[in-house]
Order: structure tokens, then sequence, then C-alpha cells
């Protein structure tokens, strides 16, 4: 399959959907028809009822009517907004193909953090990031999930089974489509936050006897009541079972009123987050799969939507007694709150540590379907294998547009582990350097990587290329870089060497000890088993290249053979530059030089 054939298939699956769409104009036109009928044919009844012209069992003739009707608009307005939520899916899964996804999807952002080591070099996070391009999760768990996933690389088995996952998910569309439908709505979400600060939250405690009292009493008050309407007792008999019961829990209901007006607070956000999560969960148990990782995922799930279930019915009922005035009287008197919160204090009790475990492999599962969607929308990507260093054919950057990413191959390994890449500047030296580092991302996350090949090893990412003073936090761009490459320098995380990628290394100081200062940290390096690249337009650096015992390699990036200083070709070239172009910027500028 070629992205012309993902093309192909999104458009014609985005037709299929307005063909869809049009065809229940005519269910939804009819329904609503014959409701309107309905009801005016109810109120002209009514209306000759009340004048005595007729009994009043004519108005309510064509109430089953208009309940079908009812019925059916709902089903009718169901079925719509589901189509019409698939055909946004595929509009945006279009865009991505097409190139046109930036600013049109979740950044990620929340989850970044400043200090993070290679995150905002390599436009990890953020608008027009690699989290926009893949991000497909339906619930913020499932984003929290993709982030980890691109923020932190797991050992290389963990990569290994991740990958055999993503092959299985890639070609499983419908998969997909139902995920990006949960819900009844887009606006319903599942948010992690809510569901960590209810398990964090301090526990309240109840007498264990109570909620049995509590359920018998109120049982036994219901009992009475309904037999003092049945006439079974009389109500003069029943009043004095009545009246001791109402006090006993108008007596607890007040004894433990501050703590479920707490514990319903703590719920309300947790209410609104459990729908999404109960259906995907209810999705990953009815669907078969083969991968390991895969099937370890589902079966920590099992039983897990049955459960969630439950609770979402106590906390519905919990915002039902809230906001329903009919409700509230009855709930009251029944000690209805507090049976409720103590309901829902035991399901915790019982399920918090399965409600982690299951949290934990939705954002595993919502990560591991988002990797496999970029997979499908990109067949001409290959999965990675794992060998000693970085070695790659046709890398190229996965963010650009297809028409416009130049590939190159690169080779670092142990004989020769690091590149000094010259170069004018505009010329693409730290476009290279980031294609390196995503691709890197890419694989350790077990995704598919924009080349046509690449080996590489299990490696902890460095990145030094658009690191910026900290006025906040009192630090120059050198004091920051300097921070950096000293983690990427002491780094030790057992079989993983780093892969360093640095763009103008130590440009805040002068040529002479910037020359010294990067041999020194190169050295250091490489001594320790590292790989990298690092890019320079000062050729005093190039020299470190051929420094004795280092074995590192020239190459650069300029303009293509017989073009102007500013015709770039992006191509990956051995050797040190030749070419310098800063006086042709400044004259574009306006500059008179």
């Amino acid at each position: 399959m070629t992205i012309q054939d993902v093309i192909v298939q999104y458009e014609g699956r985005i037709v299929e959907l307005q063909s869809a769409v049009a065809q229940l104009r005519w269910p939804h036109a009819l329904a609503s028809g014959i409701l309107a009928i309905t009801i005016g044919l109810f109120l002209a009844l009514s209306l000759y009822a009340f004048r005595g012209q007729m009994s009043f069992l004519w108005p309510s003739l064509p109430i089953p009517v208009a309940a079908c009707s009812i019925s059916r608009l709902r089903r009718t307005n169901r079925a719509r907004s589901r189509l019409w939520r698939l055909k946004r899916f595929y509009d945006r899964a279009l865009d991505r193909v097409n190139g046109n996804w930036p600013r049109s999807g979740f950044t990620g952002q929340e989850f970044g953090h400043p200090s993070h080591v290679y995150a905002a070099d390599l436009n990890i996070l953020g608008e027009g990031s690699l989290f926009e391009l893949l991000c497909i999760a339906r619930t913020s768990i499932g984003r929290r999930g993709l982030a980890t996933y691109l923020l932190e690389a797991p050992a290389l088995e963990e990569t290994r089974l991740r990958q055999e996952a993503v092959r299985e998910l890639r070609g499983r569309t419908n998969l997909r489509e139902r995920m990006a439908t949960l819900g009844e709505f887009d606006f319903l979400e599942s948010h992690r936050d809510a569901f960590d600060q209810w398990l964090n939250s301090p526990r309240l405690s109840f007498p264990r006897p109570l909620p049995f009292l509590a359920a018998g009493t109120s049982a036994i008050l219901v009992g009475i009541v309904v037999a003092g309407l049945l006439d079974i007792v009389p109500w003069a008999n029943a009043a004095t079972w009545i009246v001791p019961l109402i006090a006993f829990h108008a007596a607890v209901g007040l004894f433990f009123r501050s703590r479920v007006n707490r514990m319903a607070e703590w719920l309300r956000p947790v209410s609104i987050e459990t729908r999404v999560l109960r259906e995907g969960l209810r999705l990953l148990e009815t669907e078969q799969f083969q991968s390991a990782k895969l099937r370890r995922i589902a079966a920590q799930v099992r039983y897990g939507s049955a459960s969630i279930q439950k609770l979402e019915r106590l906390l519905n009922a919990l915002a039902l007694r809230s906001k329903d005035p009919w409700f509230y009287g009855p709930s009251l008197v029944l000690l209805a709150g507090t049976q409720l919160c103590m309901a829902v204090e035991q399901w915790q009790r019982d399920h918090a540590a399965s409600l982690r475990v299951w949290l934990e492999a939705w954002a595993e599962f919502e990560a591991l379907n988002s990797l496999a969607g970029y997979g499908y929308e990109n067949p001409d990507h290959t999965f990675p294998e794992f060998s000693d260093g970085f070695q790659a054919r046709e890398l190229g950057h996965p963010l650009l547009p297809q028409s416009s990413c130049v590939a190159n191959d690169i080779d670092l390994t142990p004989a020769s582990p690091f590149y000094i890449v010259s170069g004018s500047n505009m010329s693409g030296k730290s476009t290279l350097l980031r294609a390196i580092g995503l691709n890197a991302v890419l694989a350790f996350a077990g995704a598919p990587v924009r080349a046509r090949s690449l080996r590489l090893s299990g490696l902890s990412l460095f990145a030094s290329i658009s690191i910026v003073d900290s006025l906040l936090n009192g630090k120059s761009k050198f004091l920051a870089e300097v921070e950096r490459l000293r983690g990427a320098i002491e780094s030790e995380v057992p079989n993983r060497p780093v892969l360093f990628l640095v763009d103008e290394i130590f440009s805040g100081t002068n040529s002479r000890d910037r020359r010294i200062a990067a041999e020194a940290v190169v050295r250091t390096l490489v001594n320790r088993g590292a790989i990298g690249a690092l890019s320079t337009h000062d050729l005093a650096l190039t020299e470190i290249a051929n420094s004795e015992g280092l074995h590192g390699v020239n190459v650069h990036m300029g303009s293509r053979a017989g073009g102007g200083p500013m015709d770039f070709d992006y191509r990956l070239k051995p050797g040190v530059t030749t070419e310098a172009n800063a006086l042709a910027i400044a004259r574009l500028a306006g500059v008179p030089v």
C-alpha cells in the first residue's frame, strides 16, 4: 500500500459518511413530522376533553405514537452525531496524510517539563510537534500515555513488544473508528487527573455496621410507608415506627453531613469522567489480540468495565440527589446521600488498586493505537532493528511534508562514533539533528520511522538544539547548555549509551575556548561509549573529528552544485564545508555589505 492508497481510502470513507448522513435526513424529517402531528392532535383532543365534548381517553391515544417518534428521533440523532464525529476524524486523518495537520489537534503541551533532556529541542510537544502529528487518543488518559511513550525510552525488550503490538493494530481501522466515537459526545472526557485526585484524597471512615444498619432501616421505612398506602397498616400505627426511623436518619445525616459534603465535592469531577473509560474498557474486553503486549493489556482490564459501571451508577445517583428536587427530599428521609457515599468509599477500598491498573492499561492502549494509526498513514515508513550504533538509510524528518522532506544516510558506529556537521546558515544542519533525534524517539516508542531502514542500539537521548536564556531561573544559554551536556556525560543508564545531538556547541564563548571545551566534551562522551552529532558553522571545531583517538567524521551541508549561496539541497556531503552565506543573508535583509 502507498500513501496515495491511504488518501483514496480516506476520501472514499468521507464520501460514505456524507452519504449515510444524507440518508438519515428522511427518517429524521418523518419522525419529526409525526411527532409534530401527534402533539397537535393531543392538544386539540385535550381541548375538546376539557370542554366536556369527549372523554379524556381520546387525548391519550396519540401518546404512544409520540413516544415512538421521540425514540426514533433520539436514535437518528445519535446515528447522525456518530457519523459526523467519524467524518471529522477522517477529515483530520486526511489532513495528516496531506501534511496539513499542524494547529489542528492536541499539542500535549501540558505534559512538558522545561528541564527535559530533549523534548523542547526536538519539538516533541507543542504546536506542530510530533505529539500533535501522532495523537488520535480519545481521552486525556491516552494522551498522557502517548506523552510518556515519547518522553521516556524503555528497555529494548519493551520496545520490541510495542513494535509487535503496533504492527497488529496498524491495519485495524474499524477499531480506531470505534475508539474515536466512544461516549455520546466529543466533549465527554476521562481525565486522569480527576481519578488521581480522588484516589489520592483522604479516606473518610464510617463505622463498619453503619452501611448495613442504614440499608435495613431504609428498607423498613419504605415497607411501612407502602403498607400504609395499601391500608395494610393503619397510619396511626405506622407513625409510631416512621417517626423514630426518620429521627434516626436525621441524626445520622447531620452527624456525617460534613464528610458527605466533602466527599461529594471530590466525586463531582469523577462522575462525568467514567462513561468514556467504561466504554473503552468494554471495547478492550471484547477484542481478540495476538501480540503479547496487547493480550497482557486486555487481561489487565478484564471485568473492569463492569466495576466501572457500578461506580458510575453510584456517582450518577449521588449527582441526581443534588440536582433533582423530586429526588432530594426522599433521599434525605432515606439517608440516600450518606449511603451512596459509603458505597462509593467501599468501592474505592475494593477497587482502587485495580483502577490504577485499568487507567495505565487504557493509557498504553491509546498510545499504541496512535502509533498504529501513524504507521497506517505512512506505509513508506519502516520498523527499526536494534544493533550497535545508529545506521540509517534515507532518513527523513518526520514532521516535514513529503514534498519537502530530503532524506540522508547516517552512519554512527563505534568505529566512527560522531559527526561534525559544518555548513552555512540555513543549510539544514539543525533539521538533520532533529531528524536523527525524532526517529530515535519514534523507534523507542515502538513506532515505524521515516527511513528506508534504521538500525540502532538502546540509547539515552540528549539534545542541545533549542536551549535559550532563562531569566526566571537566572540561567544564561551557556550555563543551561553546560548543565545539559553534564547530564549527558553523567548519564549512567545500564546498557544505554548516550546519543548526543548538539547544535552550535558553546556558541556563547570565543572560538579558541570553544574549540578546547568542545573537544573535551566530545572526548569524554566518546570514551563512555556515546555516539552523536554536532553541528557548527565555526570551522575551527571541524578539527575535533581528526583529533587523536576520537575517529570522528567531518560532513557538511550546503548549496547544490552550480547553485547560488542560498540554493540549498539539504544533502549530507563528506568533508568540511567551503561555503559561507552570511553576507548574502545580510544583503537579503537590506544591509549594505
